[in-house]
């Protein structure tokens, strides 16, 4: 966006040599273009899509993954008289153990069916206060709006209850762990009482009925705690990644702008289920090495608005790359030497600042290093964040 020498501009740069030819990473600055430009830099025309000021985000935030809908019903328990014989008083008493442990199953079916209803209402409430928020920031607001600070807050309190939900689901599962263990240990118990002396025909008639409806007890159980599992793993995940989407939204809320969703989420996005080993990478020591910078903020007055394209580059660069780290680097602009102490302690502040601005859009701390690169050449301080 070209404006004056105090308007942000961002421009697509070849990333290096490193990456074929067609591959095109954003650039940012707010220099005037028909000013002095550094001659090894290339600037491109913004495209259609890059000049819309209400950009398209993709991936978008994420949906809540749907819960189990099972209702899991006990298969009963068939009465019958007691035979008098030492086997047929066993077949009473395990059949007692039984009845009370499907009359536990059933509780823990109630439990569930109360937590799913919770967690639905919770979660609508939710997305819906969070869509009212971004419908309002894509149209434009003031910064800190106090309509949009207060929605923020109610979505805030539902995802907590969201998440009260997931820990009721975590410790219905470890109740339901534990009638797993009962009900393997009963059908055991049933299987070895055929090896006892002195039963009957109908003791063994009624051990056998025993044996299949505990049979199908245990396989319901284990039914019910695999479902609760999957729900807490997935409920979890979820609910860590829209915390992320929040703090973002609350950035966002402070600008006035929609950014997006999260960038760390949107690292994960693209890189599925990978886990990412960026500690090393970030603590190394910064070194151009003859590489372009991802993005290059010029802070020639007090308010740079750089947010939205410094979001959208950053986001372009893990669409790229899912585990690339980056390197925001405080260049001071040249004077005196009085000037270029003052301009360095001034852009490393100013590249404090950007990385404040990273992590309220979702990008872990493990993943940015930041460093000072000396003085350059321009006549303001700058900001340069490269990828690696």
């Amino acid at each position: 966006m070209l404006a004056s020498a105090s308007t942000l501009t961002l421009a697509l740069l070849l990333s290096g040599c490193s990456y074929v030819s067609d591959e095109l990473w954003p650039s940012l600055t707010a220099a005037d273009p028909a000013g002095t430009q550094p001659i090894a830099r290339q600037q491109i025309p913004a495209s259609a899509a890059e000049a819309n000021p209400n950009p398209t985000l993709s991936p978008g935030p994420q949906a809540q993954p749907s819960m189990g809908n099972t209702n899991f019903v006990v298969p009963g328990v068939t009465q019958a008289p007691s035979t008098g014989t030492f086997v047929g008083q066993k077949v009473q008493q395990m059949r007692g153990e039984l009845s009370q442990l499907q009359q536990q199953v059933t509780q823990r079916n109630q439990q569930l069916q109360g937590v799913r209803t919770s967690a639905t209402q919770n979660s609508q409430r939710y997305h819906g206060t969070v869509a009212a928020v971004s419908t309002r920031l894509q149209m434009g607001t003031t910064p800190g709006n106090p309509i949009l600070v207060s929605q923020w807050t109610q979505a805030q309190t539902d995802l907590d209850r969201m998440a009260a939900d997931v820990g009721n689901l975590s410790n219905l599962a470890n109740q339901v762990a534990a009638d797993s263990a009962m009900s393997t240990y009963l059908l055991q118990s049933i299987k070895s009482t055929y090896s006892l002396q002195g039963a009957i025909d109908e003791d063994h008639r009624q051990l056998s009925v025993l044996e299949d409806e505990t049979s199908k007890t245990v396989v319901l159980i284990d039914r019910l705690l695999g479902e609760l599992s999957t729900d807490v793993a997935r409920q979890s995940n979820y609910i860590g990644a829209e915390r992320a989407n929040l703090t973002t939204l609350s950035a966002a809320i402070k600008q006035g702008e929609l950014l997006g969703p999260g960038l760390g989420n949107r690292a994960n996005f693209y890189a599925g289920s990978q886990q990412f080993a960026a500690a090393d990478a970030a603590t190394a020591p910064f070194t151009a090495g003859g590489r372009t910078p991802l993005v290059v903020i010029r802070f020639d007055r007090a308010d740079v608005p750089y947010q939205q394209a410094l979001y959208n580059a950053v986001s372009q660069a893990l669409a790229r790359k899912p585990n690339a780290v980056f390197d925001v680097v405080a260049v001071a602009a040249s004077g005196t030497q009085a000037q270029t102490a003052s301009n360095q302690n001034q852009a490393r502040r100013n590249a404090d600042r950007v990385l404040r601005s990273l992590a309220d859009m979702g990008l872990p701390a493990s993943r940015v290093n930041v460093s000072a690169g000396g003085t350059g050449q321009a006549g303001a301080n700058e900001v340069q964040v490269f990828v690696r």
